[in-house]
């Protein structure tokens, strides 16, 4: 299986760095990073990476990371899409992963990897604990753990909403409809510069309402106005 990983980027100069240094050793058929019109170094650091990478490029698109992804996932050739946010660091041999996890479970139509935090405090282990607990309970998974799906269920489903908020929920929940999915154990690691920006029981606090209002129906337009980008 051919497997294309799309990188949806804004201003992301401190982050992009590890999180490309690491596709090396994940062993995946190609790389699609799409900016959304960063003005710090994002886009000349990409252009470096791809300039010495085989099968790796970068484009361009309006904001939004719905819309970067749905357009990365546009020009893509892999039969599997996974979708991985430019701040997320892929385990050794995540390619490879895949194509076992899906190899096994054909009926499958796509999945996600645990999450673990690039900050070693109690604080992170604990959120990253019942992140995956949840997503393993529920089958929902946030764009966090790296979602990756089968390209003709992708294009079946119409791809992400071009929602500004809760796009891989919304996305994650027609996935989870549309048949089984994987929950790898194996983790990506993320960053946990939220948590220390606005704290971490603030910011507990403030996911759990955002979630309750979308599942109670406030539209994710009106949602984005109490969620602040932190990047």
């Amino acid at each position: 299986m051919a497997i294309t990983v799309v990188i949806p980027t804004l201003n992301e100069e401190k982050n992009l760095p590890q999180t490309l240094a690491r596709l090396s050793a994940a062993a995946l058929r190609e790389i699609i990073i799409v900016d959304g019109g960063s003005t710090d170094s994002t886009v000349s650091l990409a252009e470096e990476f791809c300039a010495h990478t085989l099968n790796a490029r970068i484009m361009t698109s309006s904001r939004g990371r719905a819309r970067q992804m749905n357009e990365g996932a546009k020009v893509s050739q892999g039969e599997i899409l996974l979708f991985l946010h430019a701040d997320t660091q892929l385990p050794a041999q995540a390619g490879p992963i895949i194509e076992l996890a899906l190899s096994k479970h054909p009926s499958a139509v796509g999945g996600r990897f645990n999450v673990r935090f690039d900050n070693p405090s109690v604080w992170g282990r604990v959120i990253s604990f019942f992140m995956n607990r949840r997503s393993r309970v529920t089958g929902i998974a946030t764009g966090d753990q790296a979602l990756f799906v089968r390209r003709h269920v992708f294009e079946r489903l119409g791809g992400f909403s071009e929602i500004p908020l809760m796009e891989d929920i919304e996305f994650s929940s027609r996935l989870q409809q549309a048949g089984r999915t994987v929950a790898l154990r194996n983790a990506v690691i993320t960053s946990f510069r939220r948590w220390d920006t606005q704290g971490p029981l603030r910011t507990i606090l403030l996911m759990w309402a955002l979630r309750f209002l979308y599942w109670a129906g406030v539209s994710p337009h009106r949602l984005k106005n109490f969620y602040a980008t932190i990047r």
